[in-house]
């Protein structure tokens, strides 16, 4: 069966515990800011609506430059494809941290690009949980240092990806998933499926999806300087038998991304290289994500009785921690 409304989407995944953008916050705060120091790689989605491209970056830790509160600048050069960027384009990232399960999210758009420097102005943050890392098991890589370059070896072997997608008005999104290899992707006849399982429940790329189609794609194997990077039509789906493919520890995923890619191919990645993620680093101490978490719930704007109740609850002493740590243990598939 093929998803076409939100309705039908929420009914799968299940609702939010709180209200939806309780967590976003509209700035680069002191945890952002601090997050953004140690960055070393990302993935950064470009577009408008009706066109979506995605491209990995990287650096040394701080690549990721905070201009203040708002802005955002990153050198050109730190990304694999630098062409597909221009003034005015929506952006959607996830940056990640050496060590660490958590990522953070930010969304907005392309303010400026000169002298091979690309401003971002920031319009959403948020850190996403750690379940798509644990998955994969993302800091424990094979020793695989490049790929055989064949797309169905490089599937097969894939525990992680960037999913990026955007909307109807041109607001673009990146979406982190992971799993142990041979059921994060599957191609089958030239067609490739994902597998959702249980995330943060904010449903921005099914929403995406469901409002057009387009999504791009970064795909890695842990430990491996090579990246697949595709590109096509995707739409949701709970057919039965291929929740089936997809079952991990006895759980089936709640539904099917199915992609008929427009482009596909496997190459290096400059930015996977000059980040060195692996062997990782120690998690920096500074960097606590129920604190995190706690702090952007606190920071909402919203108003609503259930936004009231939720920053009260997690004002308790420990119920972030606690409740992450629930989560992750009950909630992984």
């Amino acid at each position: 069966m093929k998803l076409t409304s939100l309705e039908q989407v929420q009914s799968r995944v299940g609702s939010l515990p709180a209200p939806r953008d309780l967590k976003v916050i509209d700035h680069i705060d002191e945890h952002a800011r601090r997050w953004l120091s140690y960055t070393r790689f990302g993935f950064i989605g470009f577009g408008n609506a009706g066109y979506i491209d995605l491209s990995a970056a990287g650096g040394s830790e701080g690549f990721v430059s905070v201009l203040d509160a708002k802005h955002l600048q990153i050198p050109l050069s730190a990304l694999d494809s630098g062409s597909i960027v221009e003034s005015g384009l929506s952006f959607g990232a996830l940056f990640i941290v050496s060590g660490m399960d958590e990522t953070l999210r930010v969304n907005g758009k392309v303010a400026n690009v000169a002298d091979g420097l690309l401003s971002l102005e920031v319009e959403e943050c948020y850190l996403h949980c750690a379940k798509a890392f644990r998955r994969s098991n993302f800091w424990a890589p094979r020793s695989l240092k490049q790929s055989s370059h064949e797309v169905s070896e490089f599937i097969q072997q894939a525990q992680f990806l960037a999913l990026a997608s955007i909307n109807s008005s041109g607001q673009a999104d990146v979406s982190p998933k992971g799993d142990p290899k041979s059921f994060l992707i599957q191609e089958e006849e030239g067609v490739i499926y994902l597998a959702d399982r249980p995330g943060n429940r904010r449903i921005d790329s099914f929403r995406n999806i469901i409002e057009q189609p387009e999504v791009s794609i970064i795909a890695i194997v842990p430990g491996c300087s090579d990246i697949l990077a595709l590109r096509g039509s995707a739409e949701l789906r709970t057919d039965e038998a291929l929740l089936q493919r997809f079952k991990v520890q006895g759980k089936e995923p709640m539904l099917v991304t199915k992609i008929n890619p427009s482009s596909i191919q496997i190459s290096p990645s400059a930015a996977l290289a000059t980040s060195a993620l692996w062997p990782p680093q120690i998690a920096p101490k500074d960097l606590i994500p129920s604190e995190i978490f706690k702090s952007h719930i606190q920071q909402s704007n919203a108003r609503s009785i259930q936004a009231k109740i939720a920053r009260a609850a997690v004002s308790l002493p420990g119920a972030m921690k606690k409740g992450l740590e629930i989560d992750y243990k009950k909630n992984m598939y």
